[in-house]
């Protein structure tokens, strides 16, 4: 899977090593605990309806970028600190990806997950 970045007609690779967070425990620790990720990597949370969803920097040692989605579209972009982060925003879909990963992203762009 990878993570595609659709803007203005053109289309890009934000992540060529994508992880789904499925489960209620996968989703709860997220990227706590580890020491660092790929630079091609992304963490998707899927939920079932839109709504108004948080992130939180909690043992992660490393900053990231956040993007929240309804269906395809960007309604949110973060860099989220080490450690200390949080943010909220409405989505179904959550991509945490490393810091800068996401410097081309604006709200109202596509961002979808492609086999």
């Amino acid at each position: 899977m990878r993570l595609v970045h659709r803007q203005n007609g053109d289309q890009s690779t934000l992540a060529s090593n994508v992880e789904t967070a499925d489960s209620f425990l996968s989703q709860a620790r997220g990227l706590m605990f580890r020491g660092s990720v790929p630079d091609d990597y992304a963490l998707v949370f899927r939920f079932d309806d839109a709504d108004r969803h948080s992130l939180h920097m909690v043992f992660v040692p490393f900053d990231i970028d956040a993007l929240w989605l309804v269906g395809d579209e960007v309604t949110k972009k973060k860099r989220l600190s080490a450690w200390t982060g949080i943010g909220f925003g409405m989505a179904d879909t959550i991509v945490e990806l490393p810091a800068g990963a996401a410097d081309s992203v604006e709200p109202g762009d596509l961002v979808e997950v492609s086999e």
